[in-house]
């Protein structure tokens, strides 16, 4: 990957996270893994992956759905990193080109403001030489997490 962070630090979840993007007790999940990086003064997440071919649209390629999800997923956590849980209220998605399926990727998500509990994040996909495959924008809504009641 072209971009080399000064510093990463693995964003973890609970073992029993059945998310579909991150979550390892998800048997059909994508099982993404994010960490906290910094380049300068810029703090952004980012997950270095390979997509199964389960998960293809045309063959040798992502899914157009689930480029979404990856989109969404980095965003999603860049929230997190900032300690807000938050949820995605509206997305725009710019594919510009084919995302391959079993090659290495680069996703990477950062919130561009914040007011309140409103949330405004980008995020992006690049091939292992950089080239940018597809990025996003998106607007979260910080909700408040349910209390589990034993």
């Amino acid at each position: 990957m072209t971009l080399k962070p000064e510093n990463t630090t693995p964003l973890f979840h609970s073992a029993q996270n059945e998310c579909f993007g991150c979550g390892q007790a998800n048997p059909v999940g994508l099982k993404l893994e994010f960490a906290v990086a910094s380049h300068g003064e810029e703090s952004f997440v980012l997950c270095d992956t390979i997509v199964s071919h389960n998960y293809e649209g045309p063959p040798g390629y992502v899914h157009g759905g689930i480029i979404a999800t990856l989109l969404d997923e980095a965003m999603s956590k860049a929230n997190r990193a900032g300690g807000v849980t938050a949820m995605t209220r509206q997305m725009q998605v710019e594919y510009l080109h084919p995302v391959p399926s079993g090659a290495e990727i680069r996703i990477t998500g950062r919130v561009t403001k914040s007011e309140g509990r409103k949330h405004w994040t980008a995020a992006e996909i690049q091939n292992a030489n950089g080239k940018t495959l597809a990025t996003a924008t998106g607007f979260f809504i910080a909700i408040h997490r349910p209390h589990k009641t034993p």
